[in-house]
Order: C-alpha cells, then sequence, then structure tokens
C-alpha cells in the first residue's frame, strides 16, 4: 500500500474546523497531548508499519524545509 498524499478528505473544511475546535480551551501541554493522543488513535486505524513510517518521514522533512 503507498501513502496516499493527495486531497482525500470529503469535507476538509469541516474537518479543519473540528480540529481547531479540538483545541479550543486547552492550554499548551494538553494540546499537544490531544494531537499525540489523535495521532495514535489514526496510526493504530492505519495500522501498516511501512505506511506510517513514510508519513513520518514526510512530514519531518515538510517541517524542515520550512
Amino acid at each position: 500500500m503507498a501513502l496516499n498524499t493527495t486531497q482525500n478528505l470529503t469535507r476538509p473544511d469541516d474537518f479543519y474546523e473540528f480540529l481547531i475546535e479540538m483545541h479550543r480551551d486547552l492550554d499548551e501541554a494538553q494540546s499537544q497531548s490531544a494531537n499525540a493522543q489523535l495521532i495514535l488513535l489514526l496510526a493504530n486505524h492505519i495500522g501498516d508499519f511501512n505506511l506510517l513510517c513514510e508519513a513520518m518521514t514526510l512530514a519531518r522533512e515538510s517541517v524542515l524545509r520550512q
């Protein structure tokens, strides 16, 4: 299975709003914890180790290019 990097969200604007709402009224530590928990839940759902490693590599490379 290959990592899908093309836009694939059915409701991207709604997703973004819900993601922002998830962080409402959280302090920095709580916000980071919520992000970490979300990542782990989604990683568990995906389940494929190689795919997850590819995603983490791309995310890190993207941050380093900024």
